[in-house]
């Protein structure tokens, strides 16, 4: 057993079927390096830590929340804060639950977290499945047609201790329901916490839901994120997301488009600066006909940064008419930057239109000249192309107040970053 697992373990409190799942992972381990999904994000230096349970959440000042508008439902180190959280605005026929309320009531609302997870490199799905005890359910009731964003805010606050916790959420939209949300992944103060969480998202059918999600931790923490998402028939899931970083974070987001004419764009940017290891992995599945997915993703590496992307496209046997798009380019702008992309694209089905690819690079030399011809620094010069090169992804996001809340966090992780 390894000194985090050791730790993790010591805060189990679930039932004989939880504790069954925290025995095979202490069983099992952590993967190795000759696991192909941790292929090129290590586990060896996360593995000797040891992390105590949140207790209580520190206090947090209120101004770290002055950009981001009602309705909210924030939570510090993994607890529900009411002090930070506005829901007086939430628009009929949208609910919100805490996920610990309802395992004290013992509904079966919570069926979701009898999800198990089987495969061995799943171990952070794992953990969360034996170990979660709180997180946010939410739900939009059919026909429902909210224009104003639904904020989830996630804070991790320096209390003295290196703490961990475990959060589960649930985001379901019924027939025709149309919802945009934003997730904020954010640090008050320079902590090195420990946060896995895990969240499913369920599409019914003609629903359509708009979802950004901003991770931006402390340069010392270590966050893990899953995304599970089932698309019905006739969905549009449309998200962005900004990975701008923590001393190790990964985000895996699986989509399952399981009803004809469901349609998903994912975008989304990484920033390694500084000593920070970003990992993202998609997992994207075509299962019905006539679905569609389009995945356009920029990275950068800065500093001694590492970017990792696995970008996975499986069209099914059935999925006729499938049109799937890749795009993952990638700029170095440090010789102590490293960037690893892997596109995958498997097919077994006829009549489907799909294409993927990866690049990684340095700026354009002839557009760096083109600039500094017309009289701007070089220093200027690269700020520009860099900052253009990573807005792209941003592009899609029809709300302006989302999309200029997302671009001001980028340019802000930019400039401290060193690269624009």
């Amino acid at each position: 057993m390894t000194a985090l697992l050791d730790s993790l373990a010591s805060g189990f409190n679930g039932d004989e079927s939880r504790r069954a799942v925290l025995d095979e992972i202490l069983r099992d381990g952590l993967p190795g390096p000759r696991s192909e999904a941790w292929k090129y994000t290590s586990l060896r230096a996360l593995e000797r830590r040891g992390f105590a349970m949140v207790e209580s959440a520190p206090e947090i000042d209120i101004e770290l929340l002055a950009g981001i508008p009602s309705p909210r439902i924030a939570f510090v180190n993994g607890l529900y804060s009411p002090v930070l959280s506005a829901t007086d605005g939430l628009p009929h026929g949208v609910s919100l639950q805490l996920l610990s309320e309802v395992l004290a009531a013992g509904t079966d609302t919570a069926r979701f977290l009898a999800r198990r997870f089987e495969r061995h490199d799943e171990i952070f799905a794992r953990l969360n499945a034996a170990l979660a005890s709180e997180g946010v359910l939410l739900r939009a009731e059919a026909g429902v047609d909210t224009a104003k964003p639904l904020h989830l805010v996630f804070i991790g606050a320096d209390d003295g201790t290196d703490r961990a916790w475990h959060l589960r959420n649930l985001i379901e939209l019924r027939e025709e329901a149309k919802l945009s949300l934003v997730e904020h992944h954010l640090a008050s103060g320079a902590h090195a916490h420990f946060a896995n969480s895990l969240t499913h998202v369920h599409l019914a059918r003609g629903a359509a839901l708009d979802h950004a999600r901003i991770q931006h931790e402390s340069e010392r923490a270590t966050s893990f994120l899953r995304t599970d998402a089932v698309l019905g028939r006739d969905t549009q899931y449309r998200r962005t997301d900004l990975e701008l970083g923590a001393a190790l974070s990964r985000h895996e987001l699986n989509v399952r488009l399981e009803g004809d004419n469901a349609r998903l764009t994912a975008n989304g940017v990484l920033l390694a600066g500084g000593k920070r290891h970003v990992d993202t992995r998609l997992g994207i599945e075509h299962i019905a006909r006539d679905t569609s997915c389009e995945l356009t993703w920029r990275g950068l590496g800065a500093g001694r940064g590492r970017a990792v992307f696995h970008g996975g496209i499986l069209i099914r046997e059935g999925a006729d008419g499938s049109d799937a798009m890749l795009s993952n380019k990638n700029l170095l702008l440090s010789e102590g930057a490293e960037i690893d992309t892997q596109p995958v694209l498997e097919i077994h089905a006829d009549e489907v239109k799909a294409a993927h690819g990866a690049t990684v690079g340095r700026l354009d030399a002839n557009a760096l000249f083109y600039l500094r011809s017309r009289g701007l620094p070089e220093d200027l010069a690269q700020q520009l192309l860099t900052a253009a090169f990573c807005r792209e992804p941003l592009m899609q996001i029809s709300d302006a107040t989302v999309a200029a809340l997302l671009t001001a966090q980028l340019d802000h992780a930019l400039t401290t970053a060193g690269v624009a």
